[in-house]
Order: structure tokens, then C-alpha cells, then sequence
């Protein structure tokens, strides 16, 4: 007979493993959701409808003390705090109805973790299912878990600081005792970040496998291709191709044997300004089965308008990876050929597509840099650089230059080359030149899926290293050197070195823990004496 009493929740009315369509049930008759006219569940996760990174704790104890990097991201907290924490988190949902899930991440068979969820809500479990692995009911029937995780939105502490916490919500692992905890907050990334995050470290320190914080997919030859971006460059929608099956769309394993594997069986997807056309793979995906979050309906309708960003701009929905048409199953592949780093440069200059040197794919993986464009958060006037250790540093427990330098081996052992495409702007910044067009990014992406770039002639860019092609099938070549798209030159020069100095202002913090290579991996100019030397 299944029991929660070795959590001390011997006295909680658990539910174990409920369908969709039982969760579904349950979360309207207790009216906290309303279904669409299609039949999908829509939920409101109320004040918090993101992650609170400030929030977010690691235990520091003897495992976790000199492995993980410690600092603005990983933030710690004592095992006696968190012992606090958890029985008062134990107490808190040992008199209430709870909700269990069993389940597991990652779709390779030797790094297969099982995680059991034990949630407040029936649709943080509804998440659950859609986004973790979905086991046989021979695997349930002999189930262990690995990994536990506790999910109480409706517990805040009345002191957190008695805790060693900020505030009354918290996400914090303890790899000791393998627990999860998630309160005070009902955002439901926050339980599959915790996990991954889990991942982040164990898989590269005990298992030998880079995490990857990327979309995957892989061609009819059994040709592998990742995508590494931060949101808004581009990673979703450049990973949907109908020629090749989608493996993921978040979170990947290299293994020691170039195998790539997706942690988890589904998709949590952005949904704000969604159309079909956009968008066909996610629009057609929101079906019975798929959990809507935060998203408004036109007055008096069930229907979604998902351009109605009132509630937050990052509405998102999930959904069972099976709702894809096209997807490889299971959720693994061989070798990657071609990896890409996407960044919407909103300073118009990084060249639309370049090859890199392991040196500076493991620079630009450290870097992780995109740009905010103005407009997008109360007070950028103008293009912001913004920088994400590994393109997912709020989730990567060790020093980035550990990830990097894992990367950088397997591209050596593997062959596996390293691309930067910028689909941001072309012909001036933001505000003066023009976003790069869609179709000319997927002419790069072709191209270099198809080996049409293999054999043609590249140059150097002066400031930055990378290598241009000089021609690229589908788009014209005087796009490919950035320098050429500006009207003055000179106003080129200027804001290139303004990118370069930014770079290298981020990459001080990551520098002493670097190798020469990946050091010489940066933008080889910081000063206009040394760039009107090269040009």
C-alpha cells in the first residue's frame, strides 16, 4: 500500500498519479481554473508568474561546499535552516489534500533519475505530468524515487529570516538529502528548474554528461543539431523544422559517447503574441492535455488572447512533448554535427552567421550574450548587452568555465562544429537598421545543416575573431559582413568597440578560472589604436 509516512505526511489525503483528465477535474470543481472553448485548462499562478532567482538557495554542507560556485546566483543556505524549513513545510501540508506524482528525467536509460512530486495544487501535478518523463505502469508499480520534491504555494513563513531566507517565497535544493522545496510561490517553473538545476550539477561531476540549457534536433541521416539562445533569440522557433524531428526544446545531456538526450517529455512554451502562422508547432499543440498559464480571454469568450500580455508578458503553456507531430522517439540522438549559439545582437554588429574556434565557441558559451532592446523593461531607452553564463546561468550550480571546458573538449572529440547566428539587427542598431529576416536566418541554418558553407571562403572580423563567410546560398552577400550594411563606417567602428569593451567587462569575473584558449577566445580589440591597426 503506497504511503507518504516517511515524509511525515502519514495524515495528508494523497491522490496518486491522476490522468490529465482527473487533475483537470479537480482543478475546475475547485475553481481554480476555467477551461478554454477548446477544452484546455487555464490557470493563474497569481502574484508570482515567473522565477524569483533572488529566492532561490542551495544547501552548503560538505557535499555542495567546494563544488559548487558560490556567489549572486548560487546563493547558500545551512542544513539547519533548511531542516527548519522542511518540517515546517511537513506540517504545513500534513492535514491537506496532496497531490503525487512519480516520475523521472532525462530519456537516456544510464542517467535515468526518478523524482517524485508531492504538490499543494492539482495543476502544479497537471505541470508535472506534462514536463517530466511519463513511466509505464510497470516502472510505477516498483517505483523509487531519487529525488523528492515538496511544492506548498500556499505556505509563507512569518519570519523568513529565522530561515536564512529573504522573503516568504523559496526554491532550494539540498543535494544531501536529495529534497526539493518550493513555497510561496505558485509559478510552476519553479519545480522543473529546481530539478534541472539538480541535474546541472550531478550529471557533469558524477556521470561525465555536459547539461545543456538548449533545444535539439536531428535530420533524416541521424545528423544531430543543438541550439543554445537566451529567450527571444530565436531557439524555439529555429529548432521547429519540418524536415528534421525535434528531440527538445529546453534542456539536453551530452553524453561521454556523443549521445544527446533530452531531461524531460515535454515543452513549456512561450505564448505571448502566438499565432499559428508564427508559430504552427506550439499554436496547435494548446489542446486538451496542454495547461495554459496566466493568459487573458477576449471579453466573453473562452478564447485565448494571447497578444493581451495584462496579466504578464511571460504567459506560457505546457504541454506533453507528444502534442509535436514531428519528434524523435525516444527523445535521444547520436553525435551533434552542428551546434548553434543564437543572439539577438540589437547593436547591429555581430555578423548574421560565423564560425567559431572551440576557443571562442567556449568564450561566447561563457559569455552567453544577447541584448535587450529597448522598450521591453521600464526604463531601456536604448539596446542593453545582457549576459547569461552558458545561456542558462540562473540554473548552472558550477563555474561556467567547468560547463565551457566540457564543451569545448567533447567539439574536439566529436568534430561537432559551433555557429553564431545574431538574429537581431543588420545596418545600424536598434531604431536606426532593420531586424535580420527570418528567412535568411533559416537560408544560414540550411545551409549549414546541407555542408553548403563548407567549402567557401571566410574572413576574419577585426574586433571579434569570428569567422564570415563570404558567400551563403539565399542571402545576400553583402548582409554577411556587418560592417558593409552601415551607412557610416566610422559610427560601425564605434559601437563594435562599445560591444567589445562590454564583453570584456562580463568576462573579468570568469577570467581567472579560464584557460589561455578560451581567454584568447574574446573579441581580439579594446581599444580604436589597435582596431584602425586591423581594418
Amino acid at each position: 500500500m503506497r504511503s507518504l509516512e516517511k515524509y511525515g505526511l502519514g495524515n495528508a489525503d494523497a491522490h496518486w498519479n491522476l490522468s490529465g483528465e482527473e487533475l483537470q477535474r479537480i482543478t475546475l470543481d475547485l475553481g481554480m481554473g476555467v477551461e478554454t472553448s477548446e477544452g484546455t485548462l487555464a490557470i493563474n499562478t497569481g502574484k508570482f508568474t515567473g522565477r524569483s532567482p533572488k529566492d532561490r538557495f542551495l544547501v552548503r554542507d560538505d557535499y555542495t561546499r567546494d563544488l559548487v560556485w558560490w556567489g549572486r546566483i548560487n546563493k547558500p543556505i545551512s542544513t539547519e535552516h533548511f531542516q527548519a524549513l522542511h518540517k515546517e513545510v511537513i506540517n504545513y501540508l500534513s492535514d491537506k489534500t496532496v497531490y503525487v506524482r512519480d516520475a523521472a528525467v532525462c530519456a537516456d536509460p544510464r542517467y535515468q533519475m526518478n523524482v517524485r512530486v508531492i504538490t499543494e495544487y492539482p495543476w502544479s501535478n497537471f505541470f508535472i505530468k506534462n514536463m517530466f518523463l511519463r513511466l509505464s505502469e510497470e516502472e510505477l508499480a516498483n517505483f523509487e524515487e531519487e529525488w523528492l520534491v515538496l511544492c506548498a504555494p500556499g505556505y509563507q513563513p512569518e519570519n523568513p529570516e529565522e530561515f536564512g531566507i529573504i522573503a516568504g517565497n523559496f526554491s532550494i535544493l539540498n543535494f544531501t538529502e536529495k529534497v526539493a522545496l518550493v513555497g510561496g510561490s505558485a509559478y510552476t517553473g519553479e519545480m522543473k528548474k529546481g530539478i534541472f538545476s539538480a541535474l546541472n550539477l550531478i550529471l557533469p561531476t558524477e556521470k561525465n554528461v555536459l547539461p545543456m540549457h538548449c533545444s535539439a534536433n536531428v535530420g533524416q541521416d541521424g545528423d544531430t543539431a543543438i541550439f543554445f539562445g537566451l529567450s527571444g533569440t530565436g531557439k524555439t522557433t529555429l529548432s521547429a523544422d519540418p524536415d528534421r524531428k525535434l528531440i527538445g526544446d529546453d534542456e539536453h545531456g551530452w553524453t561521454a559517447d556523443n549521445q544527446i538526450f533530452n531531461f524531460e517529455g515535454g515543452c513549456y512554451a512561450k505564448v505571448i503574441d502566438l499565432t499559428e502562422e508564427s508559430e504552427p508547432d506550439i499554436y496547435r499543440a494548446i489542446k486538451p492535455g496542454a495547461l495554459l498559464e496566466n493568459v487573458v480571454f477576449k471579453p466573453g469568450t473562452g478564447e485565448v488572447d494571447f497578444f493581451d500580455s495584462s496579466i504578464t508578458q511571460n504567459t506560457r503553456v505546457s504541454y506533453p512533448i507528444e502534442h509535436i507531430d514531428n519528434i524523435q522517439v525516444p527523445s535521444r540522438a547520436g553525435n551533434p554535427r552542428n551546434i548553434f549559439f543564437l543572439t539577438c545582437d540589437a547593436f547591429g554588429v555581430l555578423p548574421p552567421v560565423s564560425k567559431l574556434t572551440p576557443g571562442q565557441a567556449a568564450y561566447h558559451f561563457i559569455s552567453g550574450y544577447t541584448a535587450k532592446v529597448a522598450g521591453t523593461e521600464a526604463g531601456i531607452n536604448e539596446p542593453v548587452p545582457s549576459f547569461s553564463a552558458c545561456f542558462g546561468e540562473p540554473f548552472m550550480p558550477l563555474h561556467p568555465t567547468i560547463y565551457a571546458e566540457m564543451l569545448s573538449d567533447k567539439m574536439k572529440e566529436s568534430g561537432a562544429r559551433v555557429w553564431l547566428i545574431n538574429t537581431g539587427w543588420s545596418g545600424g542598431p536598434y531604431g536606426v537598421g532593420s531586424r535580420i529576416k527570418l528567412k535568411y536566418t533559416r537560408a544560414m541554418i540550411s545551409a549549414i545543416l546541407n555542408d553548403e558553407l563548407d567549402n567557401v571562403e571566410y574572413q576574419a572580423h577585426p574586433i571579434f575573431g569570428l569567422h564570415m563567410p563570404k558567400y551563403c546560398p539565399g542571402v545576400p552577400t553583402e548582409m554577411l559582413d556587418p560592417m558593409n550594411t552601415w551607412l557610416q563606417k566610422g559610427a560601425y567602428i564605434s559601437k563594435a568597440i562599445q560591444l567589445a569593451h562590454s564583453f570584456h567587462l562580463n568576462f573579468d569575473k570568469f577570467a581567472r578560472e579560464a584557460s589561455q584558449e578560451i581567454i584568447n577566445g574574446g573579441p581580439l580589440i579594446d581599444s580604436h589604436h589597435e582596431l584602425e591597426d586591423h581594418i
